[in-house]
């Protein structure tokens, strides 16, 4: 991963020697030494986790990987934030085989792929996959990034939820709305908070889905 080795070093000699005792209804236990894992709240766990998931990714082979979809001549394959990774193909055939690679070389670092959070979603006809005996479902549409994906590539529906959201918010916060005891800023305050979140800065619009919208 090209770390610089003064700074694994650092980090191994912050851990060294950990120790913990578990505090419960009938005492403490006695203390054990911890081998794993980082301080509850440490700011490196995030850190870590990435350097996992680029390890696993390189280790996959993606970058070289033909599989994938061509974006002003480039080729993704793969998006990922935090813990959620997204596969890209034109197949069925190479999104399996970029899945499998995953599916490896997590294993091989003590991480297992959740395939009852592992959804396929495609353009076409595509059915559901079996992996070790599992089920990995086929379907229509997901949230992703907090965002509605359906497979027709529409935004209609996505506009129709974040209404739907909206309207939601602001049934909930009728009361307050109302109140004589809340200042006009505060009301303001409310809805840009809690109501706005809900907006869209980009999107691309078809007649219907601006009457919708």
């Amino acid at each position: 991963m090209g770390i610089p080795d003064h700074l694994t070093c650092l980090l191994r000699n912050l851990y060294a020697g950990q120790k913990a005792t578990v505090r419960t209804g009938h005492g403490t236990t006695a203390w054990f030494q911890i081998g794993k894992g980082v301080h509850q709240g440490c700011i490196l766990s995030p850190c870590f986790f990435n350097f996992y998931a680029e390890y696993i990714m390189r280790n996959a082979g993606l970058e070289e990987a033909q599989a994938g979809i061509k974006i002003s001549g480039r080729n993704i394959n793969n998006l990922r934030y935090a813990d959620d990774t997204t596969l890209m193909a034109e197949s069925e055939d190479e999104l399996k085989s970029l899945l499998m690679k995953v599916k490896e070389e997590s294993e091989k670092v003590g991480l297992k792929l959740n395939i009852q959070k592992t959804k396929i979603m495609a353009s076409g006809p595509i059915t559901s996959w079996k992996i070790d005996g599992e089920t990995v479902e086929a379907v229509p549409d997901f949230i992703f990034w907090g965002s509605k994906i359906t497979a027709d590539g529409e935004c209609s529906h996505e506009i129709k939820r974040h209404l739907l959201l909206g309207r939601k918010v602001m049934t909930n916060l009728d009361s307050m709305l109302k109140s004589r005891d809340i200042t006009l800023p505060t009301k303001v305050h409310l809805v840009k908070t809690m109501f706005f979140q809900y907006a869209e800065e980009l999107m691309l619009l078809n007649c219907g889905a601006r009457e919708d919208s």
